[in-house]
């Protein structure tokens, strides 16, 4: 799967800690391989995001994303769930 970012989603990520950073890399990478692996909880959003989606980064750290083609997505944002949802 090929992936685009937004420059929401750049900008928050350039705020994280240099750890969180990296895992984001590495579940997103994982996504480019295997968009549904069960440790992302790759699941459909409602209400204001319907329409996108969310994969898990940290226990507590989403990332939304819009599935453009079976192919394509592009992430919208990085944030904590509290942060995302409210």
């Amino acid at each position: 799967m090929k992936v685009y970012f937004g420059k929401s989603f750049d900008k928050k990520y350039l705020k994280l800690p240099s750890n969180i950073r990296q895992k984001a890399i590495e579940r997103i990478a994982l996504f480019s391989v295997h968009p549904f692996d069960p440790i992302l909880n790759n699941h459909a959003l409602s209400g204001e995001y319907k329409g996108y989606r969310s994969i898990n980064i940290t226990g507590d750290l989403r990332a939304l994303y819009e599935p453009i083609s079976k192919e394509r997505a592009f992430f919208i944002s990085i944030d904590s769930h509290s942060n995302l949802y409210k």
